[in-house]
């Protein structure tokens, strides 16, 4: 049985290592930020979190006490970067808006088939580029 448990710790820290290398690999080297964004609020998260796992299994088998902290840090993790990353996604479509005027920075359409713009840019438009600037 310790064995077992020794090998799933071991695992679920190699598991979270490899993601965590691979969002920080693709926060360096994707090429814009939006692009970037998706490193290290998956990839990364899921690193940490299976870190955090492998910390609660440890405490729980092998030193046979419970540990509440890391499981509150996978929540407050899981909770908080999704929101992180949007705040960061919507800045970052509001400041290229902002600079569309020269032509140099246009705004992909999105995704998606129909008539639907950009979510974000549909109420109070002229008051959130005043706001940003």
């Amino acid at each position: 049985m310790g064995f077992l448990i020794e090998l799933l710790i071991s695992a679920m820290i190699v598991v979270g290592g490899v993601f965590a290398l691979v969002g920080s690999f693709g926060l360096s080297k994707l090429p814009d930020l939006m692009a970037r964004l998706h490193a290290p609020t998956k990839a990364t998260t899921l690193g940490i979190g299976g870190m955090l796992i492998a910390s609660i299994l440890y405490f729980a088998f092998v030193e046979r006490t419970l540990s509440v902290h890391e499981l509150l840090i996978t929540i407050f993790l899981f909770l908080v970067a999704p929101v992180t990353a949007y705040l960061v996604a919507k800045t970052h479509l509001h400041r290229i808006r902002a600079r569309q005027d020269t032509d140099q920075f246009q705004l992909p359409p999105p995704a998606g088939a129909g008539k639907a713009g950009w979510a974000t840019f549909e109420k109070s438009d002229k008051h959130s580029r005043t706001e940003i600037r």
